[in-house]
Parts: C-alpha cells; structure tokens; sequence
C-alpha cells in the first residue's frame, strides 16, 4: 500500500471531478513519465500521516480533505463496501481519492516550510506507532522512524511547488 499525490491546476481539478476516469488516466501518465507533478511516500504514508498529525499539522496530507465520491455508510470489510471499491470507474487501489484545494495545499507548504526531519521524529517512541497500528508495522525495527522523515524533504518541496503554482493535490493510496 503506497500514498500518492498528484499536483493538478484548478482547471484540471474541476474537469477531474466531473471525470474521475480522466484524472486516473492522468495520474497514470504522469506517473509512468516520473513527472514532478507525482510523487509518492511508498509505504511510508500513515507513518508520515501520523508523525505530521502529532505535531499538529491540521491539514490531512496523505489522506486529503476533499471527497470525489462519497463513500458508503457500511462496515470497512462488508461485502456492499467491496461491492462500492469493484464499481469504481478506475483501479484507484484502496478506494477512490480525496483531493486538497489549492488553499489547503498553501497552508499545509507554509506548515512544512517549518519542519524538519529532527521535528518529525524528535521524541517519538517507535511504540506509538505500534500501539496506534500504523502500517506497516514495522516500528520495532531500527531505522523506521528516520526511513519516514527521510521523504520529508521531497515532501516539502511538492507541496511547495504545488502552492507557488496554485495547484491542488489529488491524494491516493494504491
């Protein structure tokens, strides 16, 4: 399971979300080309999600805040929410994504700007991570916290790039 996020304009925003099928097939490009409008955190997401929300940042980064699609009112694993995940119109992996507005993109890039590798880990027991059950579970092996901060940087630089541009984010996890 990878986090991904993808820089659109507000234009391409708009046309994807009254065609999520387009903005799949973009993202695909886009990623197949390693454009620098992609970029993902591989297995590193929910670390990187909890790591930033314990230091207070608001703004879900990995997840995004925005829904395309409104997901169904049943039980995670229940046959109607496999049902709803078969139905979607492209393989977006787990579910379809979530998007940040250009806003959101500017407050998050101005919240990373201050951030450090040392401020995403200083303090942090890697049993946090363990009792909180963040994939991928492998916080009691040495490393796995400076493994998440080292995307940080590339991090900061996206959301940086996407809020001098006006871009929104398209957030995924596949």
């Amino acid at each position: 399971m990878n986090g991904n996020w993808l820089r659109v304009s507000p234009d391409e925003l708009e046309q994807a979300k009254a065609d999520l099928g387009w903005a799949y097939g973009l993202a695909m490009t886009r990623r197949d080309n390693d454009s620098d409008r992609w970029s993902a955190t591989d297995k590193a997401w929910n670390g990187l999600d909890f790591l930033l929300d314990r230091l207070g940042v608001e703004i879900s980064l990995v997840r995004g805040e925005e829904e395309f699609v409104e997901w169904p009112d049943v039980e995670p694993d229940s046959d109607e929410m496999f049902d709803f995940l078969d139905n979607l119109e492209d393989d977006w992996g787990y579910g379809p994504p979530s998007y940040l507005t250009p806003a959101q993109v500017a407050a998050a890039a101005t919240r990373l700007a201050a951030l450090t590798e040392d401020d995403l880990i200083r303090d942090v027991d890697p049993q946090e991570l363990t009792r909180a059950e963040i994939y991928p579970q492998t916080w009691d092996r040495p490393g796995e916290l400076a493994w998440v901060a080292h995307y940080l940087p590339d991090v900061r630089n996206f959301f940086a790039a996407a809020a001098t541009n006006g871009d929104a984010v398209i957030c995924w996890l596949d």
